[in-house]
């Protein structure tokens, strides 16, 4: 029998962390987990931890440290707090996987490290490649290590182009849902709440994806993430609305072939490609029925009504720390908008503002990255206190 593959889950009390400790229970001869890392929800890391008992758990707020420690007395668990203990414990020699599920740009730094150490990259975090794609894939080719991506577009894509020359690959074709808000008008958009922007018709996602879904910068993101992951331009990157989210992504290639995933919207499928490659893990769970859909619709996307889908083409032209920037301001504003700071329709403004105000780095290296984050977070902040 082969050894248990040792997994690191870094944000494991998060959505995807948590249907990614749902697909490691699936197969308990095949995986361990080695780490499991949270921010802040502490009650819940503790459960995880007792369940899954793991070597190693780090709650990043170290104000919880104590808590989280006396939670797991009496277990053998090794206890740790911080970015600085998430960024060495990634780098553990039994690790072989490190699914990087957590939130934003603060998935940056441990992922270069684990990627350092030679681990595979199980990547949800798809920051990571929005703020230093360039730097992320280099680093990959060095270390001669492998990025798999859980997201379900992505984790498509890279199942079409299993056994395809990359050479004959003339469009990717993203599909989003369009959110909430796809058949509202613009006008209506001036007036809708929290409430309405974090009820996705199809996913379940954490609050901050829910709200760059219904701007759409969530797709932005994934355009800038398939250009890295899949070594084509952005001009060759179509972003489609298909409501019905069966449809997970499509390549088109030079013959005029078009190659589609299918499958239903539910996060465990991408995930249990991504960790059982080179081959696929066998599962009990419900199945796609065709014949339960009688109409699979497309549209192009309203980049008036969605202007931030537009900020992230603009961005990677740009190319350079502009990404950077991009994800910068729109986390400080996304968080405005859950801590009713902002309105809806101030998020596109806090971003193009902060994009324009922005010195432009042409090459940057990561000291420049971690510089461009942290003034484009201060301006960010200074125009939503205005």
């Amino acid at each position: 029998m082969e050894p248990k593959k040792q997994i690191a889950i870094l944000g494991s009390t998060g959505s995807i962390g948590k249907q990614t400790l749902d697909v490691l229970a699936e197969y308990p001869d095949r995986f361990a987990v080695y780490l499991l890392v949270a921010n802040r929800s502490v009650e819940l890391l503790a459960e995880q931890a007792a369940k899954f008992r793991p070597q190693c758990v780090i709650i990043g707020d170290e104000s919880l440290y104590g808590e989280l420690q006396r939670r797991l007395d009496g277990t053998g668990i090794k206890v740790l707090a911080g970015a600085d203990a998430i960024a060495e414990a990634v780098t553990a020699p039994e690790i072989d996987t490190v699914v990087t599920a957590m939130v934003g740009y603060s998935g940056l730094a441990p992922t270069i490290n684990a990627i350092k150490a030679g681990k595979d990259i199980a990547l949800a975090n798809k920051e990571t490649l929005v703020v230093a794609g360039e730097l992320i894939t280099a680093l990959v080719e060095q270390y001669d290590t492998h990025l798999y991506p859980i997201d379900s577009e992505h984790g498509a894509i890279y199942q079409c182009l299993v056994g395809e020359d990359r050479a004959t690959v003339s469009k990717l074709l993203l599909t989003a849902s369009g959110g909430p808000f796809r058949t509202k008008s613009k006008a209506e958009l001036q007036n809708v709440t929290k409430a309405d922007a974090l009820h996705h018709p199809n996913w379940n996602m954490g609050a901050k994806i829910t709200i760059d879904s219904a701007t759409m910068m969530n797709k932005g993101f994934e355009v800038i993430e398939a250009k890295w992951l899949f070594g084509i331009d952005a001009s060759d990157i179509e972003v489609v609305v298909h409501p019905q989210s069966i449809v997970h992504s499509m390549v088109e290639f030079v013959d005029g072939s078009v190659k589609a995933q299918l499958g239903l919207p539910d996060m465990h499928l991408p995930i249990r490609y991504a960790l059982g490659l080179p081959g696929r893990l066998a599962t009990g769970s419900r199945r796609l029925s065709v014949s339960d859909y009688a109409m699979l619709t497309f549209e192009r996307p309203d980049t008036d009504k969605f202007p931030m889908l537009g900020m992230a083409f603009e961005a990677i032209k740009r190319g350079g720390n502009m990404p950077c920037v991009l994800n910068a301001a729109n986390e400080v504003a996304v968080a405005a908008f859950l801590h009713d700071k902002v309105r809806f329709v101030e998020i596109p403004e806090v971003v193009q503002h902060t994009m324009d105000a922005m010195p432009f780095k042409a090459r940057p290296v990561y000291e420049d990255y971690v510089s461009s984050n942290d003034e484009a977070r201060r301006y960010a902040e200074a125009l939503i206190q205005r």
